[in-house]
């Protein structure tokens, strides 16, 4: 008996200690981490705890460096054109899911969510997340002549670019419209009359993020 008591301890010993997010990214599966190595993850921690700069050089031999790293959230710039940010969040007392938001920047930020249980299975994004329509972060034309110059001016802004980010200081999430970026200078120029430049907000509340008040 007291050796299944010992055990059930040990277990939850393991599982605690698995509870914070620097233990979990070293866990990270290679299919998750293709430039980064396991040795490449430990190293940016000790260098962090060391108060030295966290570099390291990736299976590419190029440059990835760690920004930030606390129990709950940590941001990597994988390398020059993409970057990776992952947030513990609480399910309930004692469960909790792993966002990464993974950035691309070609040149123009267009950022990818996803959700994973502490084990690193991928959970259905869906259930914690839903984008914002694209229309949201346009103003709507007061008159038939500005719909119709918006109209044609969305035939260049065809992809929905956006550039998700997670913070460091809470539990919220913020969506920035990214394709006026993309489209031509004078194009962009044209399109600021209508877009709405202040990014959508988000805010975990009981296992989801939500829209907060704009």
């Amino acid at each position: 008996m007291k050796w299944i008591i010992g055990l059930v301890c040990m277990l939850c010993s393991v599982s605690m200690q698995a509870q914070d997010l620097k233990s979990l990214y070293i866990a990270l599966p290679d299919s998750l981490s293709p430039l980064l190595t396991k040795v490449n993850r430990e190293d940016f921690g000790d260098f962090l705890a060391s108060n030295m700069k966290a570099e390291v050089k990736n299976r590419f031999g190029q440059t990835s460096e760690m920004l930030k790293l606390t129990d709950d959230y940590l941001l990597v710039r994988i390398s020059k054109s993409s970057k990776e940010e992952m947030k513990f969040l609480p399910l309930n007392d004692s469960v909790k899911v792993v966002c990464v938001v993974r950035t691309y920047e070609g040149p123009v930020a267009d950022s990818d969510i996803r959700f994973y249980d502490t084990a690193w299975k991928e959970l259905p994004a869906s259930r914690f997340f839903t984008l914002p329509p694209e229309e949201q972060f346009y103003r709507q034309p007061l008159t038939e002549t500005a719909a119709d110059s918006l109209r044609n001016l969305r035939l260049y802004a065809d992809m929905y670019l956006k550039e998700l980010r997670l913070s460091e200081k809470d539990q919220s999430l913020t969506v920035t419209y990214t394709t006026p970026d993309y489209v031509d200078k004078e194009t962009a120029e044209k399109l600021k009359a209508y877009v709405l430049e202040k990014p959508v907000v988000y805010q975990w509340c009981n296992g989801k993020f939500r829209q907060t008040a704009q």
